[in-house]
């Protein structure tokens, strides 16, 4: 229900907005629903069934799961199952409707200027869109990305679901798909690049590259990440910042693995667009990946709005370690008792991709349930430089040595929790 930051939308507005809204419309783009008497039934989205339980009724305009008990109305739907704050879900229920969202505490100016800029993002948004849509016929017309994937283990509907794409060789394939390739709002979502300003030196910034969709919570493409299919280089990359999309606030497949995380439980955290797909296919479609950054308290706090397990998988090696590091310290600030967090360490020579490949997805889910808990790598972070055999490491362990800087830069707090726990160990 409402929080602090939703209680200057007035009431009455709500009550509007809940009585022009079709429930059914709004459920059935997410979930398959047909009707059934006076009411209509799908697989509910909040757990795993076989058997439809779940129930939305047009009449009251309320759902209601009798396998697992959630239900509410359309704000409260768009909240559990997209993950949206309750001011967001509000606003996206009132776009949809083309109603402006009252706000008191904003002025009429303030209140133009955003619903400017909701409209340039959609925008942006539609564009994105259509890139995508040209990308996947590219791919389907082209047999040597197909047989990259195919190499790659990868099936005609995994390639569906997360919405895989091609982009061409061609300088400037894209001015094929839009009307006006010389569209400023093109460069500004980051498909075409400009050389020093020079409109005549525009070119697509994906050229020959398996296309990987960035779609945010609520399914809209926001980014692309390409993968060359060669030696090339750069091997991955990703559209640069705009003002749809922030790398260290984004994961690519949270959308795809929402309904796997609330049934598997907990978030599987990799690095890598290839490590998700392949995962998904052998069966972990609770796999998340960050975009080419390190993991951010951002990154964590979207994914505890699903889950209160989050394990995090990195390659064994020292950069793996370094990464793991950084996802503790972003762990930390959300660190609590109704909350974990594991680390996964995979062999040197593995990513989560190679590993399954080669192992088995019997073999990984093994791995998994040996993932290290978050206060076992708090003391091994905390020890690493101290000789635990002598007096003076054990003290310097004991003030949290190397964790408590690491930390203090993530929170004061949990640097503070993280040398206490390390104190309590070296005793």
């Amino acid at each position: 229900m409402p929080d602090n930051a939703a209680v200057s939308i007035p009431s009455a507005f709500l009550q509007e907005l809940l009585a022009r809204t079709d429930l059914v419309e709004v459920v059935g783009r997410h979930v398959a629903l047909r009707k059934s008497g006076a009411n209509y039934v799908g697989l509910c989205p909040f757990h795993a069934e076989k058997s439809p339980s779940f129930t939305v009724s047009p009449a009251k305009q309320f759902y209601h799961c009798f396998g697992c008990g959630a239900h509410g109305n359309a704000i409260d739907f768009l909240m559990a199952h997209t993950g949206a704050g309750f001011r967001e879900a509000v606003h996206d229920l009132a776009a949809q409707l083309g109603l402006t969202v009252p706000e008191e505490e904003r002025s009429p100016e303030q209140r133009a200027r955003e619903a400017a800029q909701r409209r340039a993002q959609q925008t942006l948004t539609e564009l994105l869109a259509q890139a995508a849509r040209a990308y996947r016929a590219q791919l389907k017309a082209s047999p040597r990305a197909i047989e990259y994937l195919k190499g790659r283990g990868l099936t005609g509907q995994i390639a569906k679901t997360y919405g895989l794409g091609y982009a061409p060789a061609q300088r400037r394939f894209l001015s094929t798909v839009f009307g006006d390739y010389q569209d400023a709002r093109l460069v500004e979502c980051g498909l075409v690049v400009e050389g020093d300003g020079d409109e005549a030196r525009r070119h697509d910034r994906f050229r020959d590259r398996i296309m990987f969709p960035i779609r945010n919570v609520k399914g809209e493409v926001i980014g692309f990440g390409g993968r060359v299919l060669d030696g090339g280089e750069p091997k991955y990359l990703n559209s640069p910042e705009t003002p749809l999309f922030h790398k260290g606030e984004e994961l690519y497949g949270l959308y795809e693995a929402r309904s796997a995380i609330r049934q598997a439980g907990c978030a599987l955290v990799v690095e890598g667009y290839m490590d998700v797909v392949a995962l998904a296919q052998l069966g972990f479609g609770h796999a998340v990946a960050t975009l080419g950054t390190a993991c951010t308290p951002e990154h964590v706090r979207k994914l505890l709005r699903f889950t209160d397990d989050v394990v995090f998988a990195f390659d064994g090696d020292a950069a793996g370690r370094r990464a793991a590091q950084r996802a503790l310290a972003a762990a930390l600030p959300w660190a609590g008792d109704t909350r974990r967090f594991r680390f996964l360490f995979l062999p040197p020579e593995h990513d989560p991709d190679s590993f399954i490949r080669t192992h088995g997805a019997e073999a990984f889910a093994a791995a998994l349930a040996q993932a290290t808990p978050l206060s076992r790598f708090v003391l091994e972070v905390a020890a690493d430089g101290c000789d635990l055999a002598t007096a003076e490491g054990r003290a310097r362990a004991g003030r949290g040595g190397r964790m408590r800087r690491r930390c203090r830069r993530a929170a004061p707090r949990a640097g503070c929790w993280a040398a206490a726990t390390a104190s309590r160990a070296s005793c």
